[in-house]
């Protein structure tokens, strides 16, 4: 059995529960123990215990973002001892770029990071797209590792034949602890509040972006307040596509955030609709369905996702 061990900061704790999750597979079929912090029973030594299983594990994941970055623990203890096996082949390192951060500058910027490219978690249309990344890759590096020992050949009370049940301080425990919340009115107004903001400066760059590689297109970017916006495209100086987007009024037929390839008009007629929810955990945004029958209309987007979506439905008249 391969010991995956796991190097983040507490700050991206939710990120971690949704990999183990993706990685969960894996740990049924005894091809991977994984271990984090949370693992440490009650009257142990912290740090003795992560030195521990960051000295035997076969695959170190460093699951990167800015708080990973800014964490002295994290970055010169556990990622300097990790590069230190690495480089003397006693351990695979594997960056996992969680969050945008400047991680082309750090020391594992040599590594082949995972998602694909380098494209972070959160930058992904939805989440379980990410991890179901990172859980093949994760697959495909165990598999060139070859067979393992499984990991009970090296407790030594099953060596000594001493099968009487372990002390408090002793128990194995699982790491995934993260339990359901109920998110507030608040909660989910902020979150409503900054997808809407991030959905709005995605169409300005890639306006920008679209006008700047093509000679003969045209773009316009129309910021009306905080919760209105609309984008045209022209080529040859006539119009192929247009919409607008904004944040709606709460009513029933009118909440979350709208589409209308008519432009903003009056507000009261669109064509496709992002809502809020959740799984328990985490919020999300999440399609009609009406502007594509039968595509995407089941996912949980974030807000990277969303903005995705509202683009492929703008540029599609283009394409």
């Amino acid at each position: 059995m391969v010991e995956l061990f796991f190097s983040y900061s507490h700050q991206d704790e939710e990120l971690r529960n949704e990999l183990e999750k993706h990685l969960s597979l894996l740990r049924r079929q005894g091809v991977i123990d994984l271990w984090s912090d949370h693992r440490i029973g009650p009257g142990k030594e912290i740090s003795g215990e992560i030195d521990q299983h960051l000295e035997s594990a076969d695959i170190i994941l460093l699951l990167v973002s800015p708080d990973f970055l800014n964490s002295d623990y994290c970055y010169d203890i556990e990622m300097g001892r990790a590069m230190e096996r690495h480089e003397s082949g006693e351990t695979r390192v594997i960056p996992v770029i969680l969050r945008p951060c400047d991680w082309q500058s750090a020391p594992f910027r040599k590594f082949k990071a995972l998602p694909t490219d380098g494209k972070p978690v959160t930058k992904h249309q939805t989440l379980d797209d990410a991890f179901l990344d990172i859980t093949r890759a994760i697959r495909e590096v165990i598999q060139q590792l070859g067979p393992a020992s499984p990991v009970m050949e090296h407790d030594d009370s099953l060596l000594t034949g001493d099968t009487s049940k372990p002390s408090l301080s002793q128990r194995v425990r699982s790491s995934s602890l993260r339990v359901r919340q109920e998110f507030t009115d608040r909660q989910r107004h902020k979150f409503l509040d900054e997808a809407f903001e991030f959905i709005a400066q995605y169409f300005e760059g890639s306006l920008a972006e679209l006008e700047a590689r093509n000679a003969d297109v045209e773009t316009s970017f129309k910021r009306v307040d905080a919760n209105r916006f609309e984008a045209s495209v022209y080529m040859g100086g006539q119009e192929r596509s247009r919409c607008g987007i904004w944040l709606g009024d709460g009513t029933s037929i009118s909440k979350g955030i709208l589409f209308s390839h008519s432009g903003l008009g009056a507000g009261n007629s669109y064509n496709e609709s992002l809502s809020i929810e959740d799984d328990s955990f985490s919020l999300f945004l999440k399609p009609m369905g009406m502007a594509r029958i039968g595509k995407g209309g089941d996912k949980l987007l974030t807000a990277e996702g969303a903005a995705e979506f509202y683009w492929g439905l703008f540029i599609d008249r283009l394409q």
